[in-house]
């Protein structure tokens, strides 16, 4: 009985650990489609290494906006 508890925590986690890499990806990728295709004239990294915060808080609210998506799409 012990076993197949601990075996179901285990695929719940790696799941979850799924789940959350690809939530992390596609997160990551729709960050750099918009600052490739919508900012053309502003680059997010270049912006980011100068030290500029307004950029920086602007790619994170984009980053959770695209967790929740994900997230809200894998529960169904």
């Amino acid at each position: 009985m012990e076993w197949d508890f601990l075996l179901a925590t285990l695929m719940n986690l790696t799941v979850n650990l799924v789940y959350t890499l690809v939530a992390l990806f596609v997160g990551v990728k729709s960050l750099l489609l918009i600052d490739d295709k919508l900012m053309k004239t502003i680059s997010f990294e270049e912006e980011l290494k100068k030290g500029n915060v307004a950029v920086a808080i602007f790619a994170s609210s984009i980053l959770i906006f695209v967790a929740l998506i994900v997230t809200f799409g894998f529960k169904g």
